[in-house]
């Protein structure tokens, strides 16, 4: 299967999966329900959950098990989005091509939303309808809970709040970003991996391939977010220089910022070469991470 069916058939399963359990809850917060349902469904590549299925199935899941760690992690992600567009923090008014949540249904409801998203996300992950043991969906929370909290994702974007305006070193900014993009990456391929009930040996390859991966996706964020689109990227072009943030275009120059992402996407597909499995969906994610329009 090639990356563009493989990330339909995903988008697809994981979309459905998730609104099922959305249209399962009670109507006594309709709003809250409903902008639960537009922050996390509207949209989005599912490349999180891609990892998830792509990595656990070359290792042997099941899709039905691997169904609750993806909806689980992209919760976490749709989560974060809702409340990094918020004023307090990035203050984005487009998201994907649409209003963001608070614009549409006010800063509480999006903060509630949000709030929401973050807890279902371990509703999914300690599921005993996956069919894991209780072991390894306690293995899924721990791994979804550090890559989400202050050593992970919250703590990369309070970095980069405290990177506005400033101009910091190039490795304080790989740090900021590993945690803040590469550590929900880095967490799609465990959590795929801990479906599988890998060893560990497996687990370390699989999550330096991950940490390279998250590094090239965000450089060539970055340098979307110089040279692309608003119509196509889905939401203002040029937003991160309007908020003086510290990007590897503006650190290295546009064009080696590109030869940088370009290299470290090949490097994390070399990486795959270390395992006796079919790593073709893997591999070809790496390469998207470069090549992609938004």
């Amino acid at each position: 299967m090639e990356l563009n069916e493989f990330a339909l058939w995903v988008k697809n399963r994981v979309n459905s999966f998730m609104q099922a359990r959305l249209d399962a809850f009670d109507a006594d917060a309709p709003a809250l329900k409903e902008a639960m349902s537009y922050g996390l469904i509207l949209g989005g590549k599912r490349s999180r959950p891609l990892l998830v299925y792509a990595t656990g199935k070359a290792l042997g899941a099941s899709d039905a098990s691997l169904d609750y760690a993806a909806a689980a992690v992209e919760c976490i992600h749709a989560y974060s989005l809702i409340h990094d567009d918020m004023p307090e923090m990035d203050n984005d008014e487009l998201r994907r091509g649409h209003p963001t949540v608070h614009k549409k249904f006010g800063q509480a409801t999006a903060l509630l939303a949000g709030d929401a998203l973050q807890t279902l996300g371990f509703e999914f992950a300690s599921d005993k309808n996956s069919g894991l043991s209780g072991e390894l969906r306690g293995e899924l929370c721990a791994v979804l809970a550090k890559g989400a909290g202050f050593s992970g994702m919250c703590g990369g974007q309070a970095m980069d709040l405290d990177a506005e305006g400033k101009h910091i070193p190039l490795e304080r900014l790989r740090v900021l970003h590993s945690k803040k993009t590469g550590a929900l990456i880095r967490v799609a391929v465990a959590m795929g991996a801990v479906c599988a009930d890998a060893d560990e040996k497996t687990k370390a390859v699989l999550d330096e391939y991950a940490a390279l991966t998250g590094l090239a996706f965000q450089v060539w964020d970055d340098v979307l977010d110089v040279i692309g689109d608003t119509a196509v990227i889905g939401k203002p072009a040029g937003s991160d220089e309007g908020l003086d943030k510290s990007t590897y275009p503006a650190l290295m120059g546009l064009e080696e910022a590109k030869l940088y992402a370009r290299q470290t996407a090949q490097k994390a597909q070399d990486k795959l070469s270390l395992l006796s499995l079919d790593t073709s969906i893997l591999k070809a994610f790496a390469e998207f991470t470069v090549s992609r329009d938004h």
